[in-house]
């Protein structure tokens, strides 16, 4: 398993025991069976989403220490923090707790 997925998964984990749904999206391109080609996502969508017990709604970028965020991931967090929601780069599932509930 890469480094990135077992963050997230260490991610979701925490966010689950504080009372979170908390969800995975896809964003690429992918094919189907007989060759077509299909867009999931949009381009610099968060790879966490969901909300707090309350209905809080938050969006998490995960990345390693090494990981950098693209000026895409950038905009979009910015653009859903515009909108209410928690939204932010988390490097641990500690940052992650931090983003959602502080």
């Amino acid at each position: 398993m890469k480094a990135e997925t077992s963050l997230q998964n260490e991610i979701k984990i925490a966010l689950s025991k504080r009372g979170c749904i908390c969800l995975r999206s896809n964003v690429g391109v992918f094919y189907t069976i007989d060759g077509r080609q299909i867009h999931i996502g949009t381009d610099g969508q968060s790879d966490l989403h969901g909300h707090r017990p309350d209905g809080q709604a938050f969006y998490i970028e995960v990345k390693t220490q090494v990981g950098k965020p693209t000026p895409k991931q950038i905009e979009f967090l910015k653009t859903m923090r515009l909108t209410g929601a928690r939204a932010g780069i988390a490097h641990s599932p500690e940052e992650a707790l931090n983003i959602v509930f502080d």
